[in-house]
């Protein structure tokens, strides 16, 4: 099968090719060479960069499967160190796989002793988001003995690492934001409830994990873990393919991903449902949102990429009702506003009508202030479930022969060449 294009008087044949499921696509890499011109598609929206057999979605449809499967069975049924192993190597572990694969990333937890001078070089109101890009990154400056791409069982244990140390840095991060002691990892405690105590606990006192908050927060780690080729996955890719060490890779992703438009969704819709106010003030808002001559947008609702209900949503609101059950909050107007925006959301014509359901990012704004988050360790939060989907990403293209240095073209709209003129003559 192939795609016939003419440009001006020239007729060419692309190849078209096809994955096991979703929209085949025309292989145009020889297009510049035939005709003399490239493609324009600004934010590469028409574009794949890449094979990949990790993560598929359908936005039409709200689904979304990792290495096959739906992301409902995998948040419901599974943890998330299940997940990283899935994504990692493509099949889910059996019962010795699982055990050894946890065994080795719990014993990876700790960083080194001299990362703690590291973090003391910040300003003490530092937000954790950069004190995180930094510290990702001088990882590499820690462990050199793991960045040679070229070695496979280097990359293994570059991986082993990403996954098991950024929980650390990330905590870290929080504590040196607000100022208390950083709390060691502690090796009898499962992956997500390890990195709450490494958050929360104090040295005063003994700090008991909620099994039904790690539960959550384990879930929310599952649900944000990889989302196929958004902004920062793709900038990883693209720093991995000038063939730079992990550590440095994953910094970029992490950078990337502080963005608002990306990683900082869920901190932008807490700040809508401050900026609301009151259950009362709800009314003026969503006339606000249904004016089109009104820059006010509702934060949290829709997705560029779902254009049906986003699947991860659907289990994010379970999980957002259990937590605050489980603590008990009932007097917070922040979460009343969220709860009645939400109901507004699922039985309003004009949002059914356009599809504007609350998102993931909605309920886990919502749910990590209910856990006693701060809005500056949303991100933070993502990063660290991210890390598993950037790695395995980074790990295919390093692992594909066909994979090139990235290189976009572009259309240049600047001067035509001009003759330098000397400065007493300008």
């Amino acid at each position: 099968m192939s795609a016939h294009i003419t440009v001006a008087n020239t007729n060419v044949d692309m190849p078209v090719k096809e994955g096991t499921i979703g929209p085949s696509v025309i292989d145009i890499g020889k297009l510049y060479g035939q005709t003399g011109m490239f493609t324009y598609d600004p934010g590469f929206t028409s574009t794949a960069s890449c094979e990949s057999k990790i993560t598929y979605i359908d936005g039409d449809e709200g689904i979304l499967l990792y290495r096959g499967y739906p992301i409902e069975q995998l948040a419901l049924n599974g943890d998330f160190l299940e997940t990283c192993y899935l994504l990692l190597y493509g099949e889910l572990p059996t019962a010795a796989q699982k055990a050894d694969f946890d065994y080795r990333i719990t014993r990876h937890t700790m960083v080194h002793e001299q990362m703690m001078r590291f973090f003391q070089g910040f300003r003490r109101d530092a937000h954790p988001m950069a004190v995180l890009t930094a510290s990702v990154g001088a990882l590499s400056a820690f462990y050199h003995d793991s960045t040679d791409i070229s070695d496979p069982t280097q990359r293994m244990i570059a991986s082993m690492r990403m996954i098991a140390k950024i929980p650390t840095l990330a905590a870290m991060a929080y504590k040196y934001s607000i100022g208390q002691p950083f709390v060691y990892p502690m090796n009898s405690l499962d992956y997500t409830s390890n990195f709450l105590r490494m958050c929360f606990a104090v040295p005063c006192e003994e700090y008991k994990v909620n099994p039904i908050v790690s539960r959550a927060l384990d879930r929310i780690f599952i649900l944000h873990a990889d989302h196929e080729q958004n902004a920062s996955t793709s900038t990883v890719r693209l720093a991995g393919s000038s063939g730079a060490n992990p550590f440095a890779c994953i910094a970029a992703g992490v950078a990337c991903l502080w963005g608002p438009a990306h990683g900082g969704a869920n901190e932008a819709a807490l700040k809508m449902l401050q900026e609301i106010g009151s259950v009362d003030r709800i009314p003026e808002y969503i006339a606000r949102a249904k004016d089109k001559n009104d820059p006010f947008r509702l934060m949290g609702f829709g997705h560029r990429v779902y254009k049906n209900y986003d699947p991860r949503a659907k289990i994010m609101q379970k999980t957002t009702h259990e937590v605050l059950s489980e603590l008990g909050i009932k007097d917070d107007p922040l979460l009343d506003v969220a709860m009645e925006l939400e109901r507004i959301a699922l039985s309003d014509e004009y949002f059914i009508e356009k599809k504007l359901y609350p998102n993931i990012d909605f309920y886990s704004g919502i749910t990590l202030k209910a856990m006693g988050f701060p809005t500056s360790m949303f991100t933070v939060l993502f990063a660290l479930a991210r890390t598993v989907g950037w790695i395995a990403q980074w790990k295919e293209m390093i692992e594909d022969p066909s994979q090139r240095i990235g290189r976009p073209r572009q259309l240049y709209i600047g001067e035509r060449q001009r003759d330098y003129v000397a400065l007493n003559q300008r």
